[in-house]
């Protein structure tokens, strides 16, 4: 945990506010790209208020969300470490609604309850009133896979512009669709990945046999449109975490947004995702994919 984010935690704790603290708890498995940051149990456990820790095994407890006070949350992809505020590109969304932090608090107190991934993310999705703006939150295991469909639709029924930022892109449904967009080209369709998983998650489908028939769809995708992808740091124990973190994908004036890699293992994770129709946040985010892919060549697979 990053010292500042810690000192701040303690802090709060210190001065008589209710904290608690869930986090994923690694393993010896290898873990589905991208790899999770490294926790020191021993040392999250030290820390002066109750804390939770949630087996990563076989699915991470992915999410990166704060509760404050009932009313509001803080959210995105970004992991509370030194390299993720420092080398990698994330996203972070805030915002004040007590409807919406009361969604979040019953996928807090589930993870907490059940210290199980498994048996979380069952939380309604009806959308919620944030700032003025209408909110549908999503959360996995639970509705992970109705997220994935959900966000193919998005895709499937852009017809001005679809921007995309995940370090992989691994759910059928979403690959699917856009692979169809990327190969039609009606639609201006662009994005960011991270090349180094990328290549990583095609060496695992070669060898496993099962998922090879998605390796077409994700070609198509990534080299019909104008992809870019950042050659991170692959992992190793102890190397940075230099990734393209951030997960965004915007179809119009649509937006989702959070923790949820387009990935099959991001459905049965545990993650969050707000889907937000507001046509200045989605300008906002499209520009940060735009700026982000411009950074980096073209995929080549």
């Amino acid at each position: 945990m990053k010292p500042i984010v810690e000192g701040a935690l303690v802090a709060a704790a210190q001065r008589g506010v209710a904290v608690r603290l869930a986090y994923n708890v690694d393993h010896a498995k290898r873990a589905n790209v991208p790899p999770p940051p490294l926790t020191r149990p021993e040392l999250v456990e030290e820390l002066p208020f109750p804390t939770a820790a949630i087996p990563g095994v076989p699915d991470l407890m992915h999410h990166k969300y704060l509760i404050r006070d009932r009313a509001s949350v803080w959210t995105g992809s970004t992991n509370w470490t030194n390299d993720a505020w420092t080398r990698e590109e994330n996203v972070v969304v805030t915002l004040e609604s007590p409807d919406l932090a009361a969604r979040y608090l019953v996928d807090f107190e589930q993870l907490w309850e059940r210290r199980s991934v498994l048996h979380s993310g069952r939380v309604e999705t009806a959308p919620v009133s944030a700032e003025g703006t209408s909110i549908r939150p999503w959360f996995c295991p639970g509705r992970g896979e109705n997220l994935a469909h959900r966000i193919a639709q998005a895709i499937g029924e852009a017809r001005r512009r679809v921007r995309i930022a995940s370090p992989v892109i691994s759910s059928g449904p979403i690959l699917g669709t856009l692979a169809q967009v990327a190969s039609a080209g009606k639609v201006d369709l662009a994005g960011v990945v991270d090349l180094t998983q990328v290549r990583e998650v095609l060496q695992q489908w070669h060898e496993n046999g099962n998922s090879e028939w998605k390796i077409p769809l994700l070609r198509a995708s990534l080299t019909r449109a104008p992809f870019s992808g950042k050659v991170s740091t692959p992992y190793a124990p102890g190397s940075i975490h230099d990734y393209m973190h951030a997960k965004v994908t915007v179809a119009d004036d649509r937006v989702f947004v959070g923790s949820f890699n387009l990935s099959h293992s991001g459905e049965m994770n545990a993650e969050n995702v707000l889907e937000i129709a507001d046509a200045t946040l989605a300008e906002r985010l499209a520009a940060f994919v735009d700026e982000v892919r411009s950074r980096y060549a073209p995929v080549e697979i």
